[in-house]
């Protein structure tokens, strides 16, 4: 099972923790190098801020810039929808080569940065990773320069007016604004929950992500009664916060970092060693982010619940028996395939359910399908998202399923709207086990959710508030606070 360790420890998957051959990480133990082979570079930028981010990411985007491979190009779902050259992952590495000779500054660039959902396809498809990555560990970090660049346009001022709006609510509710009129806020967190009898703290914890404890409730009740008939113990927070992983993203890094140290602070506080977490988001911020907030000093270990579900059908604590009748092919989250390496889990559970004719599609690590949901960009490019998640649902559609089944509660809205046109019903994962193991979850499925046959099907809606008519506006069309 892929975890943080406790003490922040990286894991041996050269994923969670890629390398870049003679970059300083300060954990050698010999130390840092001590000679100066070549004299470090002139850098005639003024600004002490963008000279100290040209001198951190360098390295990182000569590593691109001078091999000029651009096969990232064609796995890139913002490429393939725009074929817009300024928002390829080899332009914002050379944008950086441009910042170092003075060429251009950060106001000049940081709204082409809008356009990356950090999906990570293009690092998995450069040469440079692939040719490499087995000796030294290397994998180019676009994900990183790109947040980077982000948060050295919040930190010199320059802002985008969505990422900027939508920060500030999170700020104010310390949940993100998934929602229009139904209430985010600390009060309504564990709403989810109600009726499920969950206690608070323990030496495990479950963590639900925004968009699933305001929007899809439905998918927090079919995990935490999966593990309570596996008969795993767990709690929930005394105080849950929003991970702080898309402020991270979308470049407020402050802010990211002090939601990061009120949630450790919670865990601690209920006794908690151990994080089961449902959405690939949250498992992201806190299997990388975390660890770089606070070292040796990040004692929480993390576990997929994706992955927890799998083994417990391995050991046959779990035994799906209803059979699901559906033609189905699966959505690989980003944060998992290609950020992760995590395919083979949630396939395990898939082909467990009985009445399941899965369709699946060669397409994991680079060449596997984003849905534009990622890396803020629904938050300020909704239509690119939207032709994103059409173009995956197209290829859903050539496989002749009824179904597109994912494991990313923010990966469904969009799939979903796509599959509007399609007779293509979109459902997550945990709900489908659920359903096979005869479980009646209830909670709302929101206006996504289980569409054939008319709404409620799947008998796994019994909340009433599927598709009831909530107002659910897009964050760049709430009200100003």
């Amino acid at each position: 099972m892929t975890e943080t360790r406790p003490g922040g420890e990286p894991g041996t998957d050269a994923l969670q923790h890629p390398h870049t051959p003679g970059m300083r990480t300060g954990t050698d133990p010999a130390g840092p190098p001590q000679d100066v082979i070549v004299a470090p570079p002139h850098i005639p930028v003024r600004d002490e801020r963008t000279r100290e981010f040209v001198e951190q990411w360098r390295n990182a985007a000569y590593n691109c810039y001078s091999s000029g491979h651009k096969f990232c190009r064609e796995v890139c779902p913002v490429m393939q929808v725009t074929r817009n050259e300024s928002w390829t992952p080899t332009a914002f590495h050379a944008n950086v080569v441009a910042m170092e000779k003075g060429e251009l500054d950060i106001a000049d660039i940081a709204a082409d940065y809008v356009n990356c959902t950090q999906c990570g396809a293009c690092e998995l498809r450069c040469p440079n990773t692939l040719f490499t990555g087995d000796f030294y560990r290397f994998r180019t970090r676009t994900v990183d320069v790109v947040k980077a660049v982000r948060a050295l346009a919040v930190d010199s001022g320059v802002h985008q007016p969505g990422w900027r709006r939508w920060n500030l609510l999170t700020d104010e509710r310390t949940h993100e604004p998934v929602l229009g009129e139904t209430p985010v806020d600390q009060e309504h967190v564990r709403d989810w929950a109600e009726g499920l009898d969950l206690p608070i703290g323990g030496e495990t914890v479950l963590f639900v992500d925004c968009e699933a404890a305001f929007y899809r409730t439905a998918v927090p009740r079919a995990v935490a009664q999966i593990l309570k008939a596996a008969g795993v113990e767990f709690g929930l927070m005394s105080e849950q916060w929003c991970c702080g992983g898309p402020a991270a993203e979308m470049g407020y890094v402050e802010q990211a970092e002090r939601f990061a140290r009120h949630n450790l602070a919670d865990w601690r506080s209920v006794g908690a060693k151990r994080v089961l977490v449902l959405d690939p988001h949250d498992y992201i911020t806190f299997t990388e982010d975390y660890p770089k907030y606070f070292g040796d000093d990040y004692d929480i270990e993390v576990v997929l619940v994706v992955e927890l579900l799998a083994q417990l059908i391995r050991e046959g604590r779990l035994t799906p028996e209803v059979p699901v009748e559906r033609t189905i092919t699966y959505h690989d989250p980003c944060r998992l395939n290609k950020r992760k390496g995590i395919w083979q889990e949630p396939r395990e559970i898939l082909r467990a359910i009985p009445g399941l004719v899965f369709n699946d599609v060669d397409r994991v690590t680079q060449w596997s399908y984003c849905s534009g949901g990622g890396g803020g960009l629904p938050v300020e490019k909704p239509e690119l998202t939207a032709a994103i998640s059409a173009n995956r649902l197209d290829k859903a559609a050539a496989l002749e399923v009824d179904t597109l089944v994912s494991a990313c509660p923010w990966s469904e809205r969009p799939l979903s709207e796509a599959g509007d046109g399609r007779d293509i019903d979109v459902v997550d994962i945990h709900e489908l086990l659920a359903e096979s193991l005869g479980i009646a979850v209830g909670g709302s499925r929101g206006e996504v959710g289980d569409r054939r046959g008319g709404g409620c099907g799947g008998g796994t809606c019994g909340g009433g508030s599927c598709g009831g008519g909530a107002d659910v506006r897009g964050p760049g069309e709430e009200e100003d606070q």
